[in-house]
């Protein structure tokens, strides 16, 4: 499972909302940009869901990671985000409808278990 960093393109199960992912470090790096760490993919924004109609919400904001963190390897005391990581959207229907990696944003650094 690869790292994830701040070039990671994560988005909604509709293939088009694209979460804004904001790294809350910056000392660990692959490639000059920060590794994503536990809580970075949570409470962010989603922006383009097609999801849209009268009684329908679009993905709007990330809810909380569902799997995804890694149980071997930390930054600062936060495991690090994988790119098997998912999560609840605030979309309709309620509880249904999840967020996911589409692209860890490196190459190079994977978390073998």
């Amino acid at each position: 499972m690869r790292f994830l960093t701040l070039d990671a393109l994560v988005v909604c199960a509709h293939e088009l909302g694209k979460v804004g992912l904001v790294a809350s470090q910056s000392w660990v790096t692959v490639e000059g940009r920060p590794v994503l760490v536990q809580a970075d993919p949570e409470g962010r924004p989603i922006a383009g869901c097609p999801n849209i109609g009268p009684t329908i919400k679009p993905c709007t904001n990330t809810l909380a990671v569902k799997v995804g963190y890694s149980s071997l390897i930390r930054i600062d005391g936060r495991p690090v985000c994988l790119d098997s990581l998912k999560g609840l959207t605030d979309g309709t229907p309620p509880g249904v409808v999840e967020y996911k990696v589409n692209a860890p944003g490196q190459t190079l650094v994977t978390e073998a278990g």
